[in-house]
């Protein structure tokens, strides 16, 4: 096609249609022309901006955009591409202000604010991203791709409801966005429904294979799930996809720890094959110098380790090890440090917990503290992980000298913790949630410690005390913490009187005979181990006529997989398990406790102990069966026992744990004597202000 070499307009013209055509160079070339003969010409400069971009010269790319938009300051188009190319080069303040711009020059263009929105998000700016999403969708409300971004949001804000609706939208308007699949699999697994997010992230990758962030959250609802053969195929997926990628490595190191263990699997050769994999990891990032390593610490923990009745001092070292070595460098980068000198005033105690709420952490122990530490003395910040709340959050809010909630993503949080400049930095529960062990993997206080929400070992260096108690402690339990080991009084906790307000039951609803002995056990199912399994049915066989009842979890599969497995050891010593047991769904509070007022027995899981539910089962009259373990895990209810001076119900081990059972319910002379001894010393339990006064010590010394 011959044109006026001169004409700007013919030029410009023709380079716009060689760049449609992706005839890059042509149409820099023309375009280049067009600008020789019409310096002026901004449109034409928005175009090879794009073209250059397309060439991936970003730098010449944007020098041409900044000269565009100084000729014509009001061009809303040149800012819109502006604000999306310094997006594309990471500098998101610079892209948010082009972007609010071009949006409030055009407040129509539902582009530009979909792009703001994307900008505040990495800006951590929620509130303000929400409203460009929200803009951007009322502006245009088929634009599935804002509901999408605009359900993230909400889904990061603990606003999981909206943000189903959100995602529900973007799917109504394209049922094959893959994203929106990926973000309803991302809410259904934060909240446990992991069958649903399992279903949904499937989804994602049948319509996108190569969705690598899928692969990777699909791994960890498996392993959730107790699927551990499928989990590890899907991190060794996302890791195919990307082999650089820091958190599919991580995931595939800790997904070789099993929820739940088959009967036939050997525990050595197991807890082997997760040592090797945690000293592979640890290699594979001495080898691999990848930027952004801290964030794959915590994205799958190993958690489930404390399931196993073994010492995980080793295991939990290495790892813990890493997860400060990365975290560490984070925030070298970002120049955040502890405390130097300490303030005049009282001693400033911070608590990192997700639990805030109605949770057997904050009941069991956090709750005490902010009730009855001495407020002269102490000051009390709580920093709550969860954006969710409740009765229970509200009480804490109105007790703590600060309460810090909502924030999204490390950064924000680590700075917010590092502003209130804790003397003492206290984690209830390292190793339950994300978010937790990367801030317990830094140094934000001069003393940091955990204590017993998960009743094991952080491996963290960062943590140097671990607040435990003693009557739950074993003798040289230090040999089971990397942390100093604090061992409070007693029960080493403040626990209010619980209200019982049991709820009339009738058993026949769950096809249970009122007219046998009732024993339950209400653990969770990675809480029974295999090896344990023969208890139940040797109960049942002494018994000959009895009802075991178990719950069944929340997770599906897990309660199915212990499940199968309990009626595989009933079957093999000759005996029905629907003659003798049944599982029924958790019950709310009222109706479990009516069902505890109605049991003969309470059997307490071996080898990792109820603490909360021992306590309930007391105030309502339940005798506990347990067995004290060798870890303080495994210690819970034993050490309740020993306090109210019940030792005789604590079992030695197995047979006399089945001994124990069985007289509690055939021997309702005995039964009602303990059920008396009981009454007369659960006082002791409660309102334990020596534990709080041994605390106060510990807060007081450690500063």
């Amino acid at each position: 096609m011959a044109i006026d070499s001169g004409n700007a307009y013919a030029n410009y013209n023709l380079g716009r249609l060689r760049f449609v055509a992706h005839d890059l160079g042509r149409a820099r070339d023309l375009l280049r022309a067009a600008l020789e003969s019409k310096a002026e010409f901004a449109e034409a400069r928005v175009v090879l901006a794009r073209v250059l971009e397309e060439l991936g010269d970003l730098t010449a790319a944007e020098d041409t955009l900044r000269l565009a938009i100084a000729q014509r300051p009001e061009f809303s188009g040149a800012l819109k591409n502006h604000g999306t190319l310094l997006a594309r080069l990471g500098r998101w303040s610079e892209a948010a202000d082009a972007l609010r711009r071009a949006a409030d020059l055009d407040p129509a263009d539902a582009d530009a604010l979909y792009e703001l929105g994307n900008a505040w998000v990495r800006l951590d700016k929620p509130e303000l991203a929400l409203q460009a999403y929200r803009a951007a969708t009322t502006r245009r409300p088929d634009f599935a791709q804002a509901w999408c971004n605009q359900g993230n949001v909400l889904a990061d804000r603990g606003s999981r409801r909206e943000a189903v609706d959100c995602f529900s939208k973007a799917l109504e308007l394209n049922p094959d966005y893959a994203n929106a699949h990926l973000g309803l699999g991302n809410v259904y697994g934060g909240v446990e429904q992991l069958e649903k997010a399992t279903a949904h992230f499937r989804r994602a990758l049948t319509l996108e294979p190569r969705l690598a962030l899928a692969q990777l959250n699909l791994g960890i609802v498996l392993c959730d799930q107790g699927m551990q053969g499928e989990a590890l195929e899907s991190f060794r997926a996302a890791l195919a996809l990307d082999p650089a990628w820091p958190e599919a490595r991580w995931a595939l190191a800790m997904g070789h720890v099993p929820a739940l263990r088959a009967k036939d699997e050997r525990l050595g050769e197991i807890r082997q094959r997760i040592a090797t994999e945690f000293e592979s990891l640890e290699h594979w990032f001495d080898a691999n110098a990848i930027q952004g390593g801290y964030r794959a610490v915590g994205i799958q923990q190993p958690f489930w380790l404390a399931y196993q009745e073994e010492n995980n001092r080793s295991l939990l070292k290495t790892y813990g090890q890493l997860c400060a070595r990365l975290m560490g460098q984070w925030q070298a980068q970002r120049g955040l440090h502890a405390r130097g000198t300490r303030a005049p005033g009282p001693v400033r105690v911070g608590v990192v917990s997700q639990y805030f709420r109605h949770h057997s952490v904050w009941h069991a122990i956090v709750r005490g503290w902010f009730q009855k530490l001495d407020k002269a003395r102490f000051s009390l910040f709580a920093f709550c992980l969860d954006p969710e709340e409740d009765a229970e959050t509200r009480l804490a809010r109105s007790l703590a000298a600060r309460f810090e909630q909502g924030h999204i993503g490390l950064d924000r949080w680590a700075e917010v913790i590092a502003d209130a400049q804790p003397d003492v930095l206290i984690y209830p529960e390292i190793g339950m949630d994300p978010m937790s062990v990367k801030l317990a993997s830094l140094r934000l206080a001069p003393v940091q410690a955990a204590t017993w929400g998960h009743p094991e070992t952080t491996g963290l260096p960062t943590i140097d005390h671990y607040l435990s108690a003693e009557a739950m402690e074993p003798p040289q339990a230090q040999d089971h913490y990397t942390e100093k080991l604090r061992m409070l009084p007693n029960l080493g906790c403040y626990v209010e009187r619980l209200s019982i307000e049991p709820a009339s039951v009738d058993l026949a609803t769950w096809g249970i005979d009122d007219q046998v002995p009732l024993l339950i056990s209400p653990g969770s199912p990675f809480k029974y181990a295999p090896e344990h399994d023969w208890i139940f049915p040797e109960i049942a066989r002494r018994l000959g006529r009895c009802h075991l009842l178990f719950f069944s979890y929340r997770v599906g599969p897990l309660a199915e997989r212990f499940q199968a497995r309990l009626r595989q050891e009933f079957s093999t010593r000759g005996l029905d398990f629907d003659r003798f047991a049944s599982f029924i769904p958790w019950q709310e509070k009222a109706t479990f406790y009516g069902l505890l007022g109605r049991a003969h027995a309470y059997l307490d899981t071996v080898g990792f102990s109820g603490f909360n539910t021992a306590l309930q089962a007391i105030q309502c009259d339940l005798p506990v069966v347990t067995i004290e373990g060798r870890f303080l895990r495994g210690r819970l209810a034993s050490g309740i026992l020993r306090r109210m001076g019940l030792p005789e119900l604590v079992a030695p081990d197995d047979q006399r744990y089945v001994d124990l059972a069985v007289r509690l319910a055939d021997d309702v002379t005995y039964r009602d004597s303990v059920r008396q001894r009981m009454r007369s010393a659960r006082h002791v339990l409660f309102e334990d202000l020596e534990a709080l006064q041994a605390l106060e010590e510990f807060l007081a010394q450690g500063v």
